[in-house]
């Protein structure tokens, strides 16, 4: 949902591509033009955009362009695109010459900085992206600093922007700004992707039986019909550490008596190269603590549906992921695999084979539910996931969501479900459902007909407001706490035995289940997701 993505933080990490070799000389322009600052037209550098708290100084010979911070909290840029040139470079240099005095902002990283983006021909940013040089303090004179970056295919254009963002005061002098072609040995390399090991339970007695698909349900090994039912643990997908996690799971289980906990979590993380993590650690601090999530959720009796928290399409990056976490969770009968959190712009050909991307015979119908730009031109496809976690020998119960923001799972009854091997769990396929969703019959229910469907992401609004980023002819549902869309929308989950966990059991993610630390239902949706978990049967009324 909208409101995670605020928590979310862009990657410095950069990773070299499999480009061919290029040789440069040291003695060449800089691709981007007058970054000496040595064309001066009308007592400002040529190419250079005026603003109002930037100057142009000449002190002792030596020309530079201040950028000085109006006010705490305020930001001072200089923006500037510069088209790349064809063939694209591996890598590029950018060279800086500045002097500093800054006073950082409420974090550490509101300072001085160069920020850079690459953007395709469209103008929509690409991954991954440049690294970030920073500064602040008081430096004693000019300081010189090179910084390298990998090209990400597709590139056309490198927007260079230095600032002082959201600094409390001071200024910041450039005397130059250069960028440079650079050879593919010159490019950042990857931090060492750690392999996992199998996780080990401390007391496997303890954890629930393992579940299977038999038709449309899901059953433990002696036959007996099992629904998950629980709640959306959420922070470990912009959070490095978590938040409340070690509280929450017990809460959840204990207290609420959910049997489910689905967590989602970031493969950046995973491999270390997620914000603030320390570099060369490689994630293994970030696995142990969904191992005690895992051992949190088991040891209760519980399930853990471990969720890929991505957005758009599936690429070889979330192949790699489920094959290293198929490995630690290996048959483990309490890890359940969501293969990947909400697809979307996406063919259904497209989603099950891999592939162009879309051939105009899907188009989304819901609201845009993330800033993330769908950049990619192809995808691995969801059976690609499978494959990669089966090919480990895990047998683990698999989550596959649906398109359309995780919605829609009319494709699957059309000729588009995926294949498993024999002798593994199966597949259950998962939908999102919120109030601007509709045809609830025929995006989720035909599927539950014939397949287990798990309403992994549920939750009512308290106000539109709270939403801007739904469309006004996608707000007809009333909403809050005298609203009877919980009441029918979990009188369906009890009816049809869907399986769910409501989103989201933390007091900042929307639509919240909880308003506070303490865990106090929240009137609109959370009161009603306590009493269905502790037993109390709803009445659908009207399907939407």
């Amino acid at each position: 949902m909208l409101s995670i993505r605020r928590f979310l933080l862009a990657a410095a990490a950069c990773v070299a591509l499999s480009l061919p070799t290029f040789t440069y000389a040291d003695a060449q322009p800089s691709l981007l033009s007058n970054g000496d600052f040595t064309t001066v037209s009308d007592s400002w550098p040529a190419d250079w955009p005026k603003n109002d708290n930037a100057a142009w100084h000449d002190e002792g010979g030596t020309k530079f362009i201040r950028l000085t911070s109006p006010a705490p909290g305020k930001t001072v840029m200089l923006y500037r695109r510069m088209k790349l040139p064809q063939p694209l470079p591996p890598a590029l240099e950018l060279r800086v010459k500045v002097q500093y005095d800054v006073n950082p902002g409420k974090t550490k990283w509101h300072d001085a900085r160069v920020m850079m983006k690459f953007v395709d021909d469209k103008g929509e940013e690409l991954k991954p992206a440049p690294p970030v040089p920073s500064f602040h303090g008081k430096s004693e004179d000019w300081v010189t600093k090179s910084t390298f970056m990998a090209v990400p295919k597709g590139a056309a254009f490198l927007d260079v922007m230095p600032a002082l963002l959201l600094s409390e005061s001071g200024t910041f002098d450039l005397a130059s700004v250069e960028i440079f072609p650079a050879s593919e040995d010159q490019a950042p390399k990857p931090p060492p992707m750690i392999p996992s090991q199998p996780y080990v339970p401390a007391d496997a007695s303890k954890y629930p039986p393992e579940l299977h698909v038999d038709g449309n349900e899901l059953k433990t090994k002696d036959g007996k019909f099992v629904q998950l039912q629980g709640l959306c643990v959420d922070s470990l997908e912009w959070s490095g550490g978590g938040e409340h996690l070690q509280q929450s799971i017990p809460v959840a289980i204990d207290q609420w008596h959910a049997n489910a906990i689905r967590l989602p979590m970031s493969n950046k993380f995973w491999w270390g190269v997620g914000p603030y993590q320390k570099k060369g650690e490689g994630g293994l601090k970030y696995r142990q603590i969904i191992d005690e999530c895992v051992e949190a959720t088991a040891s209760r009796g519980a399930y853990l549906i471990l969720d890929l928290h991505r957005f758009g399409v599936m690429d070889d990056d979330d192949i790699a992921f489920w094959k290293d976490a198929a490995v630690r969770y290996k048959d483990n009968p309490a890890v359940i695999f969501e293969l990947f959190n909400e697809p979307h712009d996406l063919s259904w050909k497209a989603w099950r084979y891999g592939g162009p991307i879309n051939d105009g015979s899907h188009k989304d119908k819901g609201a845009v539910e993330s800033n993330e730009k769908v950049t990619s031109k192809t995808t691995v496809g969801m059976q690609a996931l499978v494959d990669a976690i089966r090919s480990t020998g895990a047998k683990n119960l698999i989550v596959a969501g649906g398109l359309d923001w995780g919605y829609d799972l009319s494709g699957v009854v059309d000729g588009y479900a995926l294949q498993d091997v024999e002798g593994a769990d199966g597949i259950m396929y998962s939908s999102h459902i919120y109030p601007w969703k509709k045809g609830w019959q025929h995006a989720t229910l035909d599927c539950a007909a014939k397949y287990p469907v798990f309403i992994g992401e549920v939750g009512n609004i308290n106000a539109w407001s709270d939403f801007k980023f739904i469309p006004e002819n996608q707000r007809g549902e009333p909403i809050g706490p005298e609203s009877q869309w919980p009441i029918d929308m979990i009188g369906m989950i009890q009816k049809y035995k869907l399986n769910w966990t409501a989103f989201s059991f933390h007091p900042k993610c929307g639509p919240m289940v909880i308003s506070d630390w303490n865990y106090t239902p929240t009137p609109y949706w959370g009161v009603f997701v306590k009493d269905a978990l502790a037993g109390k049967q709803f009445e659908l009324q009207k399907l939407r």
